[in-house]
């Protein structure tokens, strides 16, 4: 894993790392639970399933990516401890991670409304 800061490609060190693959696990945890009791409801109402997907997917695709979002919207980055935030200074560097971070937003709402879409087809069948 990269120790280094990589303009559009890497702004986490291991700890923030660490931080997203626990949300995606949360945020995985909550889907099926969320799952399990939406079964029986209204389409609208197991429609909401998106939410707690997409809480996973934006995890999954940061730890994955080693590339926060948020960071990358705010042009910071974080390779040390948790919280310790450094400064993107370069303009073209700044560019390239708000690039990244829309990128991982594209990605994680497509894959939320994938698996979203999915789940409405199994529940719809069974």
């Amino acid at each position: 894993m990269s120790q280094v800061y990589i303009p559009g490609t890497c702004n986490l060190g291991k700890s923030e790392v660490r931080r997203r693959q626990f949300v995606a696990l949360l945020g995985l945890v909550l889907s099926g639970f969320s799952a399990v009791s939406l079964w029986n409801t209204a389409l609208a109402t197991r429609a909401t399933l998106i939410l707690p997907l997409f809480v996973f997917s934006v995890g999954y695709v940061q730890s994955r990516k080693k590339f926060c979002m948020a960071y990358g919207f705010a042009g910071t980055f974080n390779l040390g401890k948790l919280g310790e935030l450094a400064r993107v200074s370069d303009p073209a560097d700044r560019r390239a991670d708000r690039k990244m971070a829309l990128r991982i937003l594209l990605e994680a709402a497509v894959l939320a409304l994938a698996l979203t879409a999915l789940y409405l087809l199994l529940t719809s069948l069974f």
